[in-house]
């Protein structure tokens, strides 16, 4: 399980420079935008995803099943 920092989960990155460190989700999305990091651990599927290789955070194909997402009315 990732480190948690209060109720933020933290989510474990390799830099370019080989160097690894914990960061914060909009901190993740921040650097692999910028091609900040090479790789990061997906911490539910415990698997190292290479930016320039995989699909990340944004990149994905076109999903036609049903929407998901709503909000059931209470």
């Amino acid at each position: 399980m990732e480190p948690q920092k209060g109720s933020v989960m933290l989510i474990r990155v390799m830099y370019r420079d080989l160097r690894y460190d914990y960061v914060d989700t909009s901190t993740l999305d921040r650097l692999i935008g910028s091609k900040g990091i090479s790789r990061f651990l997906r911490p539910f599927e415990d698997e190292w995803v290479e930016v320039s290789a995989s699909p990340t955070r944004g990149n994905g194909g076109i999903y036609t099943g049903p929407e998901r997402r709503f909000t059931r009315a209470s």
